[in-house]
C-alpha cells in the first residue's frame, strides 16, 4: 500500500508506476483505493464510477477501470457535504459529521471490493488518501492504516521533496503512528528529486539510521509526465511555439471532471488557461465552462465575478462557447433542483444561450459512449456522468449521434454548443473537429491517448531503475524480476 505524507505527494503517480512495473513484468495486477474523496471520475464498464486516477491505474494493469478497483468514492458538493457513492453508485448525500459514523457501513463495501480483486490478480497495489497522520480522522478509518491494519498489507511511505521539508514529512508521519502501525512501514519513497543524488545521500543514511527503515526509492522530477490529476487543477505550463488558439475555461468553485480539458493543454498549438473567478478574464478564441458537482451555486459564482457579462461580449465579436456537463446545463434558460439533489432546493435561471431547461433528477446517468459528431466527419468516444435531465427545442440541433441517438445541442448561429459527454477531446478526430470548430483551421497531427501512453512507460522506466526491488521482494510475487 502507497500512503503519502501529504495530498498530493505522488501517491497516484508512484502507484500508477508500480502497477505498470508489474504489468510489463507479465504479473497479473490491479489498483485499488478504499476510499477517494474528488471531483475526477471515470465511468467502467460495469457501469459505476470510479475516481478519475483509478481508472488511469486501471490503464497501467493493462485493465478497464472497474467500481471495485474504488468501492468509495465522495463526491464534494459544498464545503460540509458531499455526495456518497458506494460500488460505483450514488447511496445519497451526507455531511461530515454523518459520513464519520457511516464509515462502518462503507468499510463493508471496502472489504468485499478487496476481497474480489484478490480471487483474481496475483498483486493488488493499494493507494491511500490524504496522510495516514490526520489525527482527527483515525478513528474509524477506512482509508490509509485503519485499511492496512485490517487486511495485514505492507505500507510505502512516499514524501513529495518539491514541497520542501521531505526529512521532517517522513520522519514526522512515522512519530505520528501506533506502535503497530510504524512496524507496517516497510520503507520510504521520495518523490520529485530535482540535482545531485550524492548531496542528498547524507540526509538519507540519517533518515534510515534514525528510523531503522530502507529508503526504498528517490524518483526524479519528471517534467514530461502528462497523466490525469485526482483532484488538484493542474498548474503546469507547456512550452509550444506555434499557439494558434487561445481556450479559457473558469475554475468554478465546484468544478468537476477538469481532466476533460487535459488534452486541450497538451495540444501543441493551443493556450489553455484555467482563469480563477477572482482573476482578470483574459481575451480567447474559445470559452468552455466545465463540469460542476453544484451547478445553480458555481452559475452564482459566475454572475458574482462578471462572467455573464464577459460571455456575451466574446459572443459578440464572434467567439466560441462550449458548455460541458453541469457548463452545458448553465448555457440554458433554466436550471430546477426540486429533490434538493445539489443543495437547497429551487430553481435558478440559466445564461440563455441554449433555449433548453435542465432538472436534476435521482438517477444518474452512467454510460460509456462512442458515436459521430454531427457537423464533422469524425468519431467520439467519451463517457457521460450527470443526474440532470435537459429538456427544450435546442437538442433539435445536436452535437453528436450515439447510438442513433441525438446527444448535445448547438445554437442556430453555431457559436454555442453543448453535451453531456465528457472525454471531448481525447479521440483525436473529436479533438481536431472540435478545434476546427472553435476556429484552428491548420492542425498538426495530434493523438492524447498515445502521449498518455507513452507517459505511463516513462514513469514505468523511472520507478523501474530507481527502485530498490531487493527491500520489496518480500511483498511481491514469487520470482518477479522488473522487465
Amino acid at each position: 500500500m502507497v500512503q503519502g505524507t501529504t495530498s498530493d505527494a505522488g501517491k497516484s503517480t508512484l502507484v500508477a508506476g508500480l502497477c505498470r512495473v508489474l504489468y510489463r513484468s507479465r504479473v497479473a495486477v490491479a489498483p485499488f483505493k478504499p476510499q477517494n474523496m474528488a471531483l475526477n471520475a471515470a465511468v467502467t464498464e460495469d457501469g459505476g464510477e470510479i475516481g478519475r486516477a483509478q481508472a488511469v491505474q486501471a490503464m497501467a494493469c493493462g485493465l478497464p477501470p472497474h467500481t471495485d478497483m474504488n468501492p468509495v468514492l465522495l463526491k464534494p458538493n459544498s464545503d460540509t457535504g458531499c455526495q456518497v457513492i458506494i460500488h460505483g453508485r450514488v447511496v445519497g448525500n451526507q455531511e461530515a459529521s454523518t459520513y464519520h459514523d457511516y464509515k462502518k457501513t462503507a468499510m463493508q463495501a471496502v472489504l468485499q471490493s478487496y476481497q474480489r480483486l484478490q480471487q483474481q490478480y496475483a498483486c493488488i497495489v493499494v493507494e491511500g488518501a490524504g496522510s495516514p497522520a490526520e489525527i482527527n480522522l483515525r478513528a474509524n478509518d477506512i482509508a490509509n492504516m485503519g485499511f492496512a491494519e485490517t487486511v495485514d498489507c505492507p505500507v510505502i511511505l512516499v514524501a513529495d521533496i518539491d514541497k520542501g521539508g521531505v526529512f521532517a514529512h517522513l520522519v514526522g508521519t512515522l512519530a505520528l503512528l501506533s506502535e503497530s502501525e510504524q512496524a507496517r512501514v516497510v520503507g520510504f519513497v521520495i518523490n520529485k528529486f530535482r540535482g545531485d543524488i550524492a548531496l542528498l545521500q547524507p540526509g538519507l543514511d540519517w533518515l534510515e539510521e534514525r528510523t531503522g527503515k530502507p529508503v526504498i526509492g528517490v524518483l526524479p522530477y519528471m517534467h514530461d509526465l502528462h497523466l490525469e490529476a485526482e483532484d488538484a487543477v493542474a498548474k503546469r505550463h507547456t512550452k509550444k511555439n506555434d499557439i494558434q488558439l487561445t481556450v479559457i475555461v473558469p475554475v468554478l468553485p465546484h468544478i468537476a471532471n477538469h481532466t476533460d480539458f487535459d488534452a486541450l493543454r497538451l495540444h501543441p498549438q493551443v493556450d489553455l488557461k484555467f482563469v480563477r473567478l477572482d482573476e482578470p478574464i483574459p481575451s480567447a478564441d474559445l470559452i468552455i465552462l466545465p463540469g460542476s458537482k453544484n451547478v445553480r451555486g458555481d452559475l452564482a459564482a459566475l454572475r458574482e465575478h462578471g462572467w455573464e457579462a464577459v460571455i456575451a461580449r466574446h459572443l459578440r465579436y464572434g467567439g466560441k462557447v462550449l458548455g460541458i456537463c453541469g457548463g452545458f446545463q448553465m448555457l440554458g434558460e433554466q436550471l430546477h433542483d426540486p429533490l434538493a439533489i445539489e443543495g437547497e432546493a429551487g430553481s435558478s435561471a440559466g445564461l440563455g444561450w441554449l433555449p433548453i431547461e435542465t432538472t436534476l433528477e435521482p438517477h444518474k446517468q452512467l454510460k460509456q459512449v462512442c458515436g459521430k459528431l454531427t457537423f464533422a466527419d469524425a468519431e467520439l468516444q467519451g463517457y457521460e456522468i450527470h443526474m440532470g435531465v435537459s429538456r427544450g427545442p435546442a437538442l433539435q440541433h445536436p452535437v453528436h449521434f450515439i447510438d442513433g441517438l441525438a446527444e448535445g445541442a448547438r445554437s442556430e448561429d453555431g457559436q454555442v454548443a453543448g453535451s453531456y459527454v465528457h472525454g471531448l477531446f481525447d479521440h483525436p478526430q473529436a479533438c481536431a473537429a472540435w478545434l476546427k470548430w472553435a476556429g484552428l483551421a491548420t492542425q498538426v497531427d495530434y493523438d492524447y491517448t498515445q502521449l498518455r501512453e507513452e507517459s505511463l512507460e516513462k514513469l514505468a522506466d523511472s520507478v523501474q531503475q530507481h527502485f530498490n526491488w531487493s527491500a520489496l521482494a518480500p511483498y511481491l510475487p514469487k520470482d518477479f524480476m522488473p522487465a
